[in-house]
């Protein structure tokens, strides 16, 4: 019989590695959190209309990447390949844009894109992302980047860098676009790729190909045609970084991978990373909203991929030794068979209680059963046998330092409540 695998590109986590994935995604999320972002959790499958609309049919995303199968009824289905569309869908459809403004929400999971599997890019991926929805306002912009780089220095990476720049206003891109389609027309391209500029130009700045790239060197850059709003609001974004002493890089050919983002656009990378560098970005879309039906209300937000925030933790060295261990109080070892049921039962009082803490199971001696309570990371140990059943008193061990104390049995949870 054929060995069953996870199927090719997964990342998928397991102890003791989860508990690092776990911290990350915590940390990413506590930093929206404390800045006034509310859970929003979202389907893990749209209609693909959703993303052809939303994230642009020029994309390597929509036109390469997605997950798309026709259901029982016939409808076109397609997998999250990111946040941003879904979260708007459901702006709309809840009318959560008649509700004070702006709406901001955090959201977390995975998503699915049909990659070619490497290191730090799979075919189903982890974010955490946020989006402020409502006013068009530099100060958001600052606040949105302020909770990734917030999060990245309390996880306590240090190798990174963030790239920012705009993408400018409708008028903004109006102007550069004649340009640019203009300069696009003296380059001697193949017919896929012409056809992708007809959809967007600026797809061929987010090209990787060496010869794209060559032969975009000299084309005029949208930085240089942002019109005085785009400009101030732009120059007010670096000056806020700037008072908050959080160093950015302005990359004038940065255009991200989706087509929605207009304005303020932003990119982390890690020094660590190698090829897969980008551990989180997003920025500002104007207008998807409307282009999705609903209101004509601005809009920025960001994703942040837990995978390969993760790598980079552990490139840089980060994490704490005890983050491996399990967050258990208490470990309880029944000296013989005939305790086990007693201890099951306190054991679940204790739970009910609040306390964290586990047993021996199975018919170990006490040195197996010791070796259980080492390995579980727990912070106390306890030893119950027919003596202690009786007098109503255990000796409570702190694992760390050997030390015992006796202890009532009765009053064991008020050790971890008081503590």
């Amino acid at each position: 019989m054929r060995e069953l695998q996870a199927p090719k590109g997964v990342s998928e986590y397991f102890p003791p590695r989860s508990q690092y994935f776990e911290f990350v995604r915590e940390t990413l999320i506590n930093s929206a959190k404390i800045s006034g972002y509310q859970l929003m959790e979202l389907p893990v499958f749209e209609d693909t209309e959703l993303f052809k609309r939303g994230v642009g049919e020029s994309t390597d995303v929509v036109s390469k990447e997605m997950y798309t199968f026709e259901d029982r009824g016939g409808r076109s289905i397609t997998l999250r390949p990111e946040g941003t569309a879904g979260v708007m869908r459901s702006v709309i459809e809840h009318n959560l844009d008649k509700l004070t403004l702006p709406i901001k929400v955090w959201y977390s999971g995975a998503y699915f894109r049909a990659e070619r599997p490497q290191a730090g890019r799979y075919r189903q991926f982890y974010q955490v992302g946020i989006e402020a929805i409502g006013l068009n306002d530099p100060e958001i912009d600052f606040e949105v980047i302020a909770v990734a780089d917030r999060a990245f220095k309390k996880l306590g990476l240090k190798a990174y860098r963030l790239d920012i720049t705009s993408l400018g206003d409708a008028k903004s891109r109006a102007s550069h676009r004649k340009d640019l389609v203009a300069y696009i027309a003296t380059l001697d391209l193949d017919e896929a790729t012409l056809q992708r500029a007809a959809l967007n130009p600026l797809r061929l700045f987010d090209d990787k190909r060496p010869e794209i790239q060559s032969a975009m060197l000299k084309a005029p850059l949208l930085l240089d045609y942002l019109s005085e709003e785009s400009k101030a609001s732009f120059a007010r974004v670096q000056e806020l970084l700037n008072s908050a002493e959080i160093a950015f890089t302005i990359n004038p050919r940065m255009v991200r991978g989706l087509d929605y983002y207009t304005g303020t656009t932003f990119e982390f990378v890690s020094e660590k990373l190698g090829a897969q560098s980008g551990i989180g970005g997003g920025g500002r879309y104007d207008g998807l909203m409307a282009e999705l039906g609903g209101s004509d209300l601005s809009g920025i937000g960001f994703g942040l991929g837990v995978d390969r925030i993760l790598m980079a933790c552990e490139a840089e060295g980060v994490f704490d030794s005890s983050l491996n261990k399990s967050e258990i109080d208490l470990f309880l070892i029944a000296l013989t068979s005939e305790e086990k049921a007693y201890v099951s039962n306190l054991l679940n009082d204790l739970r009910n209680n609040g306390i964290s803490c586990d047993m021996g199971y199975g018919d170990r001696a006490l040195k197996g059963a010791m070796k259980s309570a080492d390995k579980s990371g727990a912070r106390f140990s306890a030893v119950i046998g027919s003596d202690e059943i009786k007098s109503g008193i255990v000796a409570l061990k702190d694992m760390k330092s050997g030390e015992s104390k006796e202890v009532r049995i009765g009053a064991l949870s008020n050790e971890f409540t008081t503590n």
